[in-house]
């Protein structure tokens, strides 16, 4: 069986101290994902909706390379206690940030690919958004 692995790679016009800002910071998070309480570095984190206040995600930071890389733990209530990786690479190109996700360790099997499917989409509506948000700042 194949690993079932999303990866993501999007351009932002912004310097990777500033996409890293909206990779790891409360305020900035809460723009384009999920709200942590407090920072994200290395440590357990937990996420929570924006507007509901719900528990959404948790985890813990394994790796936060401030500018370069980020990697945690990532658990939502639909994976029933399973837990996957995400893992953020940022590089500095010509006028801006090359920003990568590789979100892996994600469930497998045919009953599994509805969350698959959401997950994809969820990660494609929230890069949107922050390249909307990081676009316009």
């Amino acid at each position: 069986m194949t690993d079932m692995i999303l990866e993501k790679t999007i351009y932002l016009k912004a310097t990777p101290a500033k996409v890293w800002d909206y990779l790891t910071e409360p305020d900035k998070l809460a723009i384009w994902f999920h709200k942590p309480k407090s920072p994200l570095i290395e440590g357990e984190y937990e996420m929570f909706g924006v507007e509901s206040g719900d528990k959404l995600m948790w985890g813990e930071v394994l790796v936060a390379e401030p500018f370069a890389r980020l990697e945690y733990t990532f658990s939502i209530a639909p994976m029933a206690g399973q837990t996957s990786t995400v893992k953020w690479t940022l590089e500095d190109v010509e006028g801006g940030t090359k920003l990568s996700l590789r979100h892996e360790g994600l469930p497998q099997g045919e009953d599994a690919f509805g969350l698959i499917l959401a997950l994809d989409k969820g990660w494609d509506e929230h890069l949107a958004r922050m390249r909307t948000s990081a676009h316009a700042g």
